[in-house]
């Protein structure tokens, strides 16, 4: 039996992140996008001890689509670290095209400079890939963008909704036509996208969205002529392929390389690691030390101390280098009693913090009430209610003693 390919898969750099980060005088580089640049650090190490055979990045390298030149470089130079050694594919995500057609990529860069062992998929492609362990057959598909892909005459005058079937029509056929070139090796084959499947589960991607999104059916995808769909686009790492599916390969999102906000709080990150071989592809998810964010939640409403509460709460709650936010819930009247700067102080081994947030619960008050409304009884409430009518003395006895007989249960 051939000797599997080594692929490594990651996705959704985002470099230039820099919400919970803090400058490094320095480098004039956020501590955020440090983190950004550590876990492609990770990707290049794993690759490099793991004698990989191909790198696929399936898009999304910065946060915008100008990053600013010292981005780039780190990028770069990473990138071109990797490609000294190893072959490199990397598709075009919504967040690497330019906002006018005529303009580069901000992946472009590689393939003007003709930088060997790298190859950018910027139009739906496919190539042989030649690595130290044997070929591979690689289809692309980058994030579909309706006016570069659909004639303006044609589509004149067309809905979004009559735009977004067409698109999904086009992508659908090119995708087939894909697999039909694919069945035409005997190699392994390996399919990378960037767009949205139906059926996945999105993560906080949608906070971060640039271009409207389009959604291809899995349908589409799951296609036995590949071993294995290598996607980006989504934060969340998942497989759309149930493991009861016989020959039909993998479809995964490696997800996203490092948190971007607290949605993404209890998600691992990471990329995958794929053992490809013609008909019988294994993958693993290999986790990243992404930057841990954690949500102390407080219910201090009983507390004769809400600080101390507050303050041992956060002691229990593994915070070190973390990105930290304190949600604490507080009775009207106990703000006063919660003590700043010693929450301060048990937040220091933070790396940041994010806010300390005080949820008061006020208590209803109605003209004349002067209790919670807890206090009150059924007929008391009543009582505030016809008050608030503006109901005449004479008439708000005779309702209240009607009320009272029906509360009692009288004929």
């Amino acid at each position: 039996m051939p000797t599997p390919i080594r692929v490594l898969h990651f996705a959704d750099l985002h470099i230039g992140m820099e919400n919970y980060g803090k400058l490094d005088p320095q480098s004039g580089i956020s501590s955020r996008i440090r983190d950004f640049l550590d876990r492609l650090d990770e990707v290049v190490a794993h690759a490099f001890e793991h004698d990989a055979d191909l790198v696929i990045f399936a898009g999304d390298a910065f946060k915008t689509r100008d990053p600013d030149p010292t981005q780039q470089r780190e990028f770069a130079k990473r990138i071109k670290k990797l490609a000294d050694r190893v072959p490199v594919f990397m598709v075009v995500g919504n967040h690497d095209i330019p906002g006018m057609a005529a303009r580069a990529t901000s992946i472009e860069i590689f393939r003007t400079l003709e930088v060997g062992n790298i190859t950018v998929g910027r139009t739906i492609g496919s190539q042989v890939i030649q690595t130290k362990r044997g070929p591979v057959f690689l289809g692309w598909v980058p994030f579909p963008v309706r006016n570069r892909l659909l004639s303006q005459e044609e589509h004149r005058g067309a809905s979004v909704e009559a735009l977004d079937r067409a698109v999904e029509d086009l992508i659908t056929k090119e995708l087939a036509d894909l697999a039909g070139k694919a069945r035409a090796h005997e190699m392994p084959r390996l399919l990378v996208g960037h767009f949205s499947v139906g059926g996945a589960v999105f993560g906080s991607e949608r906070s971060v969205m640039l271009g409207r999104d389009l959604v291809i059916q899995k349908s589409a995808l799951a296609d036995p002529a590949w071993d294995y769909v290598a996607l980006g686009h989504i934060h969340k790492h998942q497989n759309l392929t149930p493991k009861s599916a016989v020959g039909l390969p993998p479809i995964v999102y490696a997800g996203s390389l490092e948190r971007i906000d607290f949605g993404e709080e209890v998600e691992d990150k990471g990329f995958c690691w794929i053992n490809l071989q013609r008909g019988v592809t294994t993958w693993e998810f290999c986790r990243v030390n992404a930057r841990p964010f954690r949500t102390v939640r407080v219910d201090a409403r009983e507390e004769d101390d809400p600080t101390a509460a507050v303050v041992a709460a956060i002691g229990e709650r593994s915070i070190a280098g973390a990105v930290v936010r304190v949600i604490v819930a507080l009775r009207e009247g106990q703000e006063a009693a919660l003590r700043r700067r010693e929450l301060e102080a048990a937040l220091a081994p933070a790396a940041s913090v994010a806010a300390v947030s005080v949820e008061v619960e006020r208590s209803t008050r109605l003209a004349g009430l002067g209790v919670s409304p807890e206090a009150l009884t059924p007929l008391e409430w009543i009582e505030r209610y016809f008050a608030a009518k503006q109901k005449s003395p004479e008439r708000l006895a005779r309702l209240l003693q009607a009320a009272e007989g029906l509360l009692r249960g009288d004929e």
